[in-house]
């Protein structure tokens, strides 16, 4: 049950929510996960601050604020595609999308391949998400990661567009965020994208595949 932002913001950070609760003890360590990537982010941040006089902006820091909290927004959404191989909420979710889904084939498609596979397509989405989380906390990738993100949250829209409880707005809005992540590198502000650009890119492009890639990613 929601209190108000602060409390259940505190709550979230000791592991106090009823998604954690639901994990037992398995919950300290998703506690343990976010709280070790939020101090990296931090710490990238700081390294980011002190080396590079380029990234004491304003423009940087707001996107530095705004990337972490969409992090933590996809950390806490992961939170309840567990235990595996099937979490209570995941399956009951699926099935909202394959009766709520904007076009006949896409709720075919989830009534007839996707929820018999559930103990298959569950992991999977659960790193799906972990992964933007850490991507997006670390500042690490964020263009590939946060091109992906943008496409599960068009998803989600048209999967949940006929949903009289929804509002598919939000998942637009969620997906433009991403694409401005993409749009305007968001990695690149106080993110280990641009620690990675400053000391390995900038001479690993000019000699080598790995270098192109990851002028690219970041």
């Amino acid at each position: 049950m929601r209190t108000n932002p602060f409390l259940d913001a505190w709550l979230f950070l000791i592991g106090a929510t009823p998604d954690h609760e639901a994990l037992g003890s398995f919950k300290y360590v998703m506690v343990a996960l976010f709280l070790g990537l939020l101090a990296a982010s931090l710490w990238i941040a700081v390294v980011n601050w002190r080396e590079d006089p380029g990234q004491r902006t304003g423009t940087h820091l707001t996107t530095f604020v705004c990337r972490v909290l969409m992090g933590g927004m996809w950390f806490q959404g992961c939170l309840w595609k567990l235990p595996f191989p099937v979490s209570d909420g995941f399956q009951y979710w699926l099935g909202q999308v394959g009766d709520n889904a904007a076009f006949e084939f896409h709720r075919v498609l989830v009534k007839t391949v996707l929820l018999p596979h559930l103990y298959l397509l569950d992991p999977i989405v659960f790193l799906a998400e972990i992964s933007f989380a850490t991507s997006l906390l670390l500042g690490f990738a964020v263009r590939l990661f946060a091109l992906l993100a943008a496409l599960f949250a068009l998803h989600l829209w048209l999967g949940l567009y006929l949903h009289p409880a929804e509002w598919g707005w939000n998942y637009v809005f969620m997906a433009i965020i991403h694409v401005l992540f993409v749009a305007y590198a968001g990695g690149r502000s106080l993110g280990l994208d641009a620690w990675l650009r400053r000391n390995v890119a900038a001479v690993g492009k000019r000699t080598t595949w790995w270098g192109l890639l990851l002028g690219a990613v970041t």
